[in-house]
């Protein structure tokens, strides 16, 4: 079973970066994609960003293209989430998440399609 770790989060002041990382261990050569998730307490899941296993298919959020960049570590397994000029709005738990059998990508958004999920890791964005 493939397992999924988060780190990178922390506390900033709003316009600020922060580089997420997803490392996946166990069987890899099934994943098709990497998702990354956010949570805020009291609202639902959101899409953020997501990359096929080799880079050449990437979808962000709305809400983030501009600021957010997905990319893949070079000789690793890394999913890298690069975050910034953060503002409070984007205060949250970061997931990331595989699925178990491949989806087109306009399904990535979804988090119902993903299987295997890390523990997140804490952003906070104030002043």
């Amino acid at each position: 079973q493939v397992q999924l770790v988060e780190s990178g989060g922390g506390s900033v002041h709003p316009g600020a970066s922060l580089r997420l990382s997803c490392a996946p261990s166990g069987r890899t050569s099934s994943v098709y994609f990497t998702g990354w998730f956010r949570q805020a307490p009291g609202k639902e899941r959101e899409f953020v960003a997501a990359i096929s296993t080799r880079g050449e298919k990437v979808e962000i959020a709305d809400s983030v293209r501009g600021r957010f960049i997905i990319f893949l570590g070079s000789a690793n397994n890394t999913v890298y989430l690069s975050m910034n000029n953060l503002q409070p709005e984007d205060t949250a738990v970061y997931y990331c998440a595989r699925p178990e059998i491949n989806y087109s990508s306009q399904y990535w958004n979804r988090p119902s399609i993903y299987n295997f999920w890390g523990r997140g890791t804490q952003v906070t964005v104030s002043s």
